[in-house]
Parts: structure tokens; C-alpha cells; sequence
């Protein structure tokens, strides 16, 4: 979205079992520090996350290696909206 400020861009990971926000980030640019951000903080704030699934689109910040990577080392499952299909988010 867009302010006074710029452009902003907000990147949150939810708990689609009860909506609860776990970790965000606001930028003035989408980037992996944004990403490497969220994780730590969703990391730190739960310790056992394995076999989980983390959904996404398919944007280019979560098909970069070191997030796939980190998405491992915690067992946590990457999973993908199709291309050009919103609707795999709902």
C-alpha cells in the first residue's frame, strides 16, 4: 500500500488455524531482509514448528534457497499458490 511515506509493504505470518498474527514486518521495499525478519521473530516466539505448512504466493522472497533452507531446518513444509491463482490463498 501507499502513504505520505511511499510505497509500504507488509508482510505477516498468520495462524490460519485461529488467525492469530505471529510475526510482521512493514518495509519501504519488499526484500529477504524483510523475510529473514519475520521468520526470526515467528521462530522466537515458537519453538516447535515442525510439520507445519507455511503458505505463500509465489513471490520471488519465498522461492529464494535460504528461505526454503530455513523452512527446513525447522521441519516446517513450503507449500504454493498455483500460478496466477488467488484463489489458493483462500
Amino acid at each position: 500500500f501507499s502513504g505520505p511515506f511511499g510505497k509500504a509493504y507488509l508482510s505477516p505470518i498468520l495462524d490460519m488455524f485461529n488467525g492469530e498474527v505471529i510475526a510482521w514486518d512493514l518495509s519501504t521495499s519488499a526484500n529477504n531482509q524483510q523475510i529473514r525478519k519475520i521468520l526470526q521473530r515467528a521462530f522466537w516466539k515458537h519453538k516447535n514448528l515442525e510439520g507445519l505448512i507455511f503458505h505463500s504466493d509465489q513471490g520471488w522472497q519465498y522461492q529464494h534457497r535460504q528461505f526454503s533452507e530455513k523452512l527446513k531446518q525447522k521441519g516446517i513444509t513450503q507449500s504454493m499458490s498455483r500460478k496466477g491463482n488467488c484463489l489458493d490463498n483462500s
